[in-house]
């Protein structure tokens, strides 16, 4: 093989030392892409996810680092549209991630506060499991690799045994092989009692 002119071969020295800089190269990409630094204590936490809506100055989802209460919440979303009379005061109670407040005012002008569970799409979006006790069939069929039919047999097992004790009761749906149930069971938990 002829190389062209002008091309010469590099000493050995230099070659040891475009090895040495192609190592440190990799290196640096491996750690770069590959390598995920270990959160320290205070770092981790989790989201806790509270929507609003209705009667309040700004209707949103709202993320906490710890469990809100309703004060703060409504707090965050700017409070309400009018003013409420001090004789209404706003519990200081601890909401639940996945909580949905919806704030109506009723014929007498009296503010009420509805305490529902958020949507189950919007539940998914921040990876908040559903309720087997409470899903709907439609809310089943989010789930990738759930269709409609394995939704009506979680459905007619719920209904047959009066409810899920756990999430594992899973298994015994006719279509749920270990498989199935290992790839569904981050969606889902047992909150209310069967």
């Amino acid at each position: 093989m002829t190389f062209p002119k002008g091309l010469r071969y590099f000493s050995i020295g230099q070659q040891r030392i475009l090895l040495v800089l192609a190592l440190l190269m990799l290196t640096f990409l491996y750690v770069r892409l590959y390598h995920k630094p270990s959160s320290s204590p205070e770092q981790i936490f989790k989201e806790f996810v509270v929507e609003v809506s209705g009667e309040v100055q700004q209707p949103g989802i709202y993320l906490f680092q710890k469990h809100p209460s309703l004060k703060e919440t409504i707090n965050r979303a700017g409070g309400f549209i009018e003013a409420v009379r001090s004789d209404d005061p706003v519990s200081s109670e601890t909401l639940e991630t996945g909580t949905l407040l919806f704030v109506q005012k009723t014929s007498d002008q009296q503010i009420k506060i509805n305490i529902r569970r958020m949507e189950a799409n919007k539940l998914l979006v921040f990876s908040i499991p559903l309720d087997l006790n409470r899903v709907s069939a439609e809310d089943l069929c989010l789930i990738p690799g759930i269709g409609e039919s394995l939704a009506r047999e979680i459905l007619a097992y719920r209904e047959r045994r009066k409810g899920f004790g756990s999430r594992e009761d899973l298994k015994n749906v006719k279509g749920i092989g270990e498989k199935k149930y290992e790839s569904v069971k981050r969606f889902f938990t047992v909150r209310s009692p069967p």
